[in-house]
């Protein structure tokens, strides 16, 4: 199997589990079917506890005590949550927190 054909089967494969794993809830929960209380609870609940975990997970290997101390990640992290809290869009905060780290671990 040629190298090409190999990266396609498997561009393949994926897309189709993707595809199969965005589509089950649907098929799952037709119309008339009552969705199971716990399933309603995560759907509440895992999108904050996701956006918690992704917020540790970038912070662990913060350097507090070398310069420049975690200050581009405070103040990019700032200014995602202010600009979140502002505009409510989740777009312009990441884009614009993620420019500002950028920008500030270049500079600092």
């Amino acid at each position: 199997m040629s190298g090409s054909l190999h990266a396609a089967l498997l561009v393949a494969v994926m897309a189709g589990v993707t595809i199969l794993l965005r589509f089950l809830p649907f098929l799952i929960f037709r119309e008339g079917r009552k969705i199971p209380a716990y399933v309603s609870y995560l759907g509440n609940v895992l999108p904050q506890a996701i956006i918690g975990m992704l917020v540790i997970y970038c912070l662990k290997d913060t350097a507090l005590t070398q310069s420049p101390y975690g200050l581009p990640e405070l103040l990019a992290g700032s200014a995602v949550a202010g600009l979140q809290i502002w505009r409510r869009n989740s777009l312009i905060s990441i884009l614009s927190g993620t420019v500002i780290y950028m920008v500030l671990i270049r500079l600092l």
